[in-house]
């Protein structure tokens, strides 16, 4: 490569919200084996960026300071380390970076094992949107033994904070996967959570929200719990009596509860989801979008200038879908 350094946004200790992000130039970094350089189009943020940068995974996140955050991109391969295979120059991709991360930038480093193809039907930042919340909702699915060819058997299903990164691909996800699709979002984005195939959905600042009964009576096979504002008392009342709940965002309590229903062999079972992408699953994913079949839902895209602007959008936690971040300038939607 001709350019050897980069612009990157990145942060130097803990806290500090957006203001603490620092715009740097920095050096390009090389592929080491079963590695491949990207030039990155479009990252992705999730809730547990800022929440690495508070400090809320310390001591063990970030691995080193300062630290380029943003796990989930898409790009295009301009080198390939020692020993890759199947990946050359010119190749679109996707990729969970790990916790190394470092997204926010103009070039990323990229392990192979978790990198997929793109074909050209499946747009950059279509494709960043998947690492994270695609595979948390697609994992959480499975625990309900979802085939997502619409061949499994019927089963209800409560998707908490719909609206969301992980809830929009979940209803996607759900409908695929021939599940009744009970959900919850806020009033102004109930018209898109309908329209991404939801069977039902509750305004959860309602008394039928709060709530968390289906309004036709079903009780639920498998919560996808997106959101931490609801407690386990009220989802165990709606669960069926073997019902899971599977929580994407685990607590210190969450693990005792757990823990709890595992000792006293409980019918209703909570289970907690560290999600993390793999291969397979981005590959399966990249097929989905390709055929029409799942979309990323975009809250807003930002060029990598004004990064700190997307970083306070997902700090207020309040977006619908997705919140993009751009190599180039592109005028927020």
């Amino acid at each position: 490569m001709a350019a050897r350094t980069m612009r990157a946004v990145q942060y130097g200790g803990y806290g500090g919200g957006a203001a603490a992000l620092q715009h740097v130039e920095i050096q390009v970094p090389s592929p080491k084996k079963d590695e491949v350089l990207l030039r990155v189009e479009a990252a992705s943020m999730n809730p547990a960026d800022w929440k690495i940068q508070k400090g809320m995974m310390r001591p063990f996140l970030p691995s080193k300071l300062p630290f380029v955050p943003v796990s989930d991109v898409a790009g295009e391969v301009v080198e390939v380390g020692p020993g890759v295979d199947g990946f050359k120059p010119g190749d679109k991709v996707v990729t969970w970076l790990g916790f190394k991360a470092g997204g926010l930038a103009e070039y990323a480093i990229a392990p192979v094992n978790v990198t997929a193809h793109i074909p050209p039907e499946v747009s950059a930042e279509g494709a960043a949107g998947l690492p994270i919340a695609a595979c948390s909702a697609l994992q959480a699915l499975r625990y309900a033994t979802t085939k997502f060819d619409g061949t499994g058997d019927p089963a209800n299903v409560l998707i908490t904070a719909a609206s969301g990164g992980v809830g929009t691909f979940a209803v996607q996800l759900a409908k695929l996967g021939n599940l009744h699709v009970t959900a919850t979002c806020g009033a102004r984005n109930m018209e898109l959570v309908r329209s991404l195939g939801a069977d039902e959905v509750l305004d959860y600042k309602t008394p039928e929200g709060k709530s968390l009964k289906s309004p036709s009576g079903r009780k639920y096979d498998i919560v996808v719990h997106c959101t931490s504002s609801v407690g386990w008392s009220s989802l165990e009342s709606n669960l069926a009596a073997h019902g899971k709940v599977v929580d994407l965002n685990p607590s210190p309590g969450g693990f005792l509860r757990s823990a709890l229903k595992q000792l006293t062999c409980s019918n209703k079972k909570l289970v907690l989801l560290f999600a993390m992408a793999t291969k397979e699953d981005l590959q399966f994913l990249v097929e989905l979008v390709k055929g029409g079949k799942l979309r990323t839902v975009i809250d807003s895209r930002y060029a990598l200038g004004k990064a700190e602007e997307a970083w306070a959008k997902i700090m207020e936690g309040h977006a619908t879908g997705k919140i993009i971040v751009e190599r180039d300038q592109v005028m927020d939607i």
